[in-house]
């Protein structure tokens, strides 16, 4: 499909704004049914007085505001055996392992994961 530059009126501020073949072919690749209603400028401080957009995962939910410190647990590495803290709850009876240690471990594996690791595996 051919697509031309569409010249639109921002529903905030009412000036115009280009909404261009690029970003048409863009919204129509992505299943965007609907042309933009903000202009770049009142959707970009939409955006950021709302909390939209967590660039991490790309998510569209406004945040709860800013993130809270990660827990982190203290264990003793499976193999060198020093204490180290890990950004999750430990499983009994899986070997848990310090940063260097487990750079070590992933280093020795030609594809990088870990042992046991399953690429069908859901999380």
């Amino acid at each position: 499909m051919s697509y031309s530059d569409i010249t639109l009126v921002c529903r905030d501020c009412n000036s115009r704004f280009l909404f261009t073949a690029g970003e048409q072919q863009y919204y129509a690749t992505h299943g965007l049914t609907h042309q933009p209603s903000r202009c770049p400028s009142c959707r970009a401080q939409r955006k950021s007085q709302q909390g939209y957009g967590n660039s991490q995962f790309g998510s569209r939910e406004p945040s709860a505001g800013p993130r809270a410190p990660r827990e982190m647990h203290q264990v003793v590495c499976s193999t060198c055996g020093r204490e180290t803290e890990v950004p999750f709850a430990p499983t009994p009876g899986k070997p848990v392992y310090c940063r260097d240690c487990w750079e070590e471990k992933r280093g020795s594996r030609s594809y990088g994961a870990p042992a046991g690791y399953r690429s069908d595996t859901r999380f």
